[in-house]
């Protein structure tokens, strides 16, 4: 695959200005932009800005808010998904025993991460974010293996996955839940796990072509925008799908071009400001631990994340 090189799309200002944000906005910018991996600049996210904001915030019992899913986006669940968003060290001893703590204590009977244990049948979605993290800071496989096991019985006919699928008998696959199972499956394959990779991969492959198959944002029967929230980029997304989002787990996984991804990238594009920079997207509401960057206003998350799109698809955009 051709690519445009990543200097085409930023300036030395803008650069810079990226590397003067966050620790954890320097050690991606130097990573994904520049070509140097800053394994000592990660290892100070744990140490400084966002990600020790973040680890000040842990309770003795090794929750974040009052538990794995409360309050929303201040609990466990999301707190250790914003640390693997950010690039938090991997091998941090305290953030290993709280995504240890979770496995060994919220397995639903159909074997998936459920903290409700209310009605017996866990969410999908969850369940793919929990193997997104839960991967990458190195959880042991036997802990995985019936998450693997419940995910896989997910799967839709479409190739995608919904998390009504078990609970209210949905037909066609959710663009939110796919993305937050394929980066899952990917996480999982990085790390090297082997159990039922396989069948992952294929489910992580029929789960792309769903995301194809709208072109990131369209109805498949009508070509109409599915919803205008497609088109919002906020940073952390949550368990919310956005057209940002998806080409960046798209670039992650280093899938080559394919038109249908065109519009969006198009998109992308059409959102940078004439200094360069694109704005942060409306926030999603709910309590958190603190705001890393004002709504509307230019962000380096969105700047960096666009940037290293379009600096890996840019050439057919």
């Amino acid at each position: 695959m051709t690519t445009r090189s990543h200097e085409s799309f930023h300036s030395p200002e803008i650069l810079q200005w990226l590397l003067e944000g966050d620790v954890s906005v320097q050690y991606q910018t130097l990573r994904d932009l520049i070509g140097e991996e800053r394994s000592e600049i990660q290892e100070r996210i744990g140490a400084e800005g966002f990600g020790a904001r973040f680890l000040d915030r842990r309770k003795p019992d090794g929750h974040w808010g009052n538990g794995f899913y409360n309050p929303k986006w201040a609990c466990t669940h999301y707190t250790l998904l914003d640390l693997k968003n950010i690039g938090f060290p991997q091998e941090h001893s305290l953030i290993q025993e709280s995504v240890k703590m979770v496995a060994d204590t919220l397995k639903e009977k159909d074997g998936g991460i459920n903290p409700a244990h209310t009605n017996g049948k866990s969410d999908v979605c969850i369940n793919g974010m929990f193997l997104n993290y839960a991967c990458y800071f190195g959880i042991g496989e036997q802990a995985l293996s019936s998450v693997v096991d419940f995910i896989l019985s997910q799967r839709m006919k479409d190739g995608g996955f919904n998390c009504q699928l078990n609970r209210s008998g949905a037909s066609h696959s959710s663009l939110h839940t796919t993305l937050c199972v394929v980066e899952g499956i990917a996480s999982y394959a990085k790390e090297g796990y082997p159990y039922r990779l396989g069948e992952l991969r294929e489910a992580e492959v029929s789960s792309r072509q769903f995301i194809l198959m709208h072109r990131f944002y369209l109805s498949d029967r009508t070509g109409q925008v599915i919803s205008d929230k497609f088109l919002n980029s906020p940073f952390p997304p949550r368990w919310f799908y956005d057209i940002v989002r998806a080409l960046d787990y798209f670039r992650s996984i280093r899938h080559p071009f394919d038109e249908r991804m065109a519009p969006a990238l198009e998109i992308i594009k059409g959102k940078q400001r004439k200094d360069g920079r694109w704005n942060a997207g409306s926030k999603h509401t709910g309590a958190i631990h603190f705001d890393m960057e004002e709504p509307r206003k230019p962000s380096r998350w969105n700047t960096l994340r666009a940037l290293r799109i379009l600096g890996f698809y840019g050439a057919h955009s």
